[in-house]
């Protein structure tokens, strides 16, 4: 989308609301034409990728730092509150940042976030000075006390990471949507299809954060490119406003001055 219409997170704005993670790609290069293509501002970082107590993966970051954009590094991998706020601070030092996309997750099946963990490990770092954008489920108590505790971003999940399986609960992400209007929504995982993103988009979304689907496609910046398409196609026909669902036809022609011819 254009500056007419920004994306703003914790009080910085952003030209794009495609945010695409940086694991997974076949190679550095493939990582780098991918998020050129997708157009984006904001890239995440595995910090445990990093080694941050050594200082490791210079390379990459080095990577990340030629793509231009703002770096969220991420605490993928944290099973405790004091794993996720130990990575968090490493993280602060290693790449003079606090801005923090934080994972605590819980079991190891759907890689479903730990929402007693996610929430004190937010209150935490938040008080420190972090810029916390948490990576949860789509329970609307959960969203609403990470706001609570400071959360100016919630990202929920469409589905569990990786599955590709779209928006499983459209009923819990409309309910966010409409209970929390004025906190940006970032919908974080699950994705698998340009389509999906879009469909979450026209849900009201503000922003749409994926790696897998194009990380794994067998044209990672053709689908990127595709996925930033259709998120600012979802985008403009939110804010166009979709035509409401009818349970009868209703004709697109009007009858009114419509010419008519007899047959003899």
């Amino acid at each position: 989308m254009t500056q007419a219409d920004p994306l703003n997170l914790y009080g910085e704005t952003f030209d794009s609301r495609f945010l695409l993670g940086t694991a997974l790609y076949p190679s550095p290069q493939a990582m780098l034409d991918a998020v050129a293509a997708a157009r984006c501002n904001i890239v995440t970082l595995g910090l445990r990728r990093q080694d941050p107590q050594n200082k490791g993966g210079e390379n990459f970051w080095q990577n990340i730092r030629e793509t231009g954009c703002k770096l969220l590094p991420n605490t993928a991998g944290c099973k405790s509150v004091k794993e996720a706020v130990n990575l968090a601070e490493m993280s602060r030092e290693l790449f003079q940042t606090d801005w923090l996309k934080l994972e605590v997750i819980a079991d190891d099946y759907n890689l479903q976030p730990d929402p007693f963990a996610l929430l004190e490990a937010a209150d935490i770092l938040i008080k420190r000075g972090f810029k916390v954008l948490p990576y949860s489920t789509d329970d609307l108590v959960l969203c609403q006390r990470l706001v609570d505790v400071g959360c100016q971003v919630i990202m929920p999940w469409g589905a569990p990471i990786g599955t590709g399986q779209g928006l499983l609960n459209k009923y819990n992400l409309r309910a966010l949507r409409e209970r929390l209007p004025n906190i940006p929504l970032i919908i974080d995982a699950g994705l698998g299809a340009p389509s999906q993103a879009c469909e979450a988009m026209e849900l009201g979304y503000d922003a749409v954060l994926l790696n897998t689907a194009v990380a794994k496609a067998q044209q990672p910046a053709l689908m990127a490119k595709a996925f930033a398409d259709a998120i600012d196609a979802g985008r403009a026909a939110f804010k166009a406003g979709l035509m409401q669902k009818r349970q009868t036809a209703s004709p697109s022609t009007p009858l009114i001055g419509k010419p008519f011819w007899h047959q003899k």
